[in-house]
């Protein structure tokens, strides 16, 4: 299930100014990976940072917005009535991120994770429990529970950032969100072991 908080098609606008705020944590040139983007509008801002994109929906007219788009590889795929379109096994695809807003479908989690490299940075937005005394989306099955995005990357994403609450604009939303990153493993070697990681915060 997808919905965008803009109306008209999904995917349409400006960037999450979340997306926005933690871009600068992906690793310059990397991958990054856009689930359910719609028409593409984190696609196009990563691609206008140097990032190739793989822009992933089920919507083929909206990805047909992104047909002559630098760098953004669109790729139509049912992601909840068919199997995980990338190679996720001995073959797996990874990217230096993950980019997933105003969506949720809880069976693609160990997916998302899996798809990050080492370093790599899951930018995660989308509607929780509150939103039904709002407006849409109000299925339970679309809202994420109190505290959920931190219980889905525990013991293998490290939380640079999470927040879960209200906003009031663009429209009222009760939202949650998470910036997290796949660290690489520690060396093994102490003479090879490098500074302790340095993540940026948003001002």
């Amino acid at each position: 299930m997808s919905t965008s908080i803009a109306t008209g098609m999904h995917g349409l606008g400006e960037p999450s100014r979340w997306v926005r705020d933690w871009a600068h944590l992906v690793a310059p040139g990397g991958a990054v990976l856009d689930v359910a983007s719609g028409a593409g509008r984190h696609a196009r801002f990563f691609a206008s940072r140097g990032h190739p994109v793989t822009a992933l929906d089920r919507d083929a007219a909206a990805l047909g917005t992104l047909r002559d788009a630098p760098l953004v590889t669109p790729l139509v795929a049912d992601l909840e009535g068919t199997p995980w379109p990338l190679a996720d096994t001995a073959g797996v695809t990874r990217f230096a991120a993950v980019v997933v807003t105003n969506y949720l479908h809880r069976p693609l989690f160990p997916h998302l994770l899996r798809a990050l490299s080492p370093g790599g940075v899951l930018v995660y937005e989308t509607f929780a429990q509150g939103n039904e005394s709002v407006g849409k989306p109000s299925n339970p099955a679309f809202l994420l529970a109190p505290g959920e995005l931190l219980e889905r990357v525990r013991g293998q994403l490290r939380v640079v950032a999470f927040q879960d609450g209200f906003l009031a604009e663009p429209r009222p939303a009760y939202v949650q969100r998470i910036c997290a990153i796949r660290e690489a493993a520690p060396a093994c070697d102490p003479a090879r072991a490098t500074a302790p990681p340095c993540y940026e915060l948003a001002g």
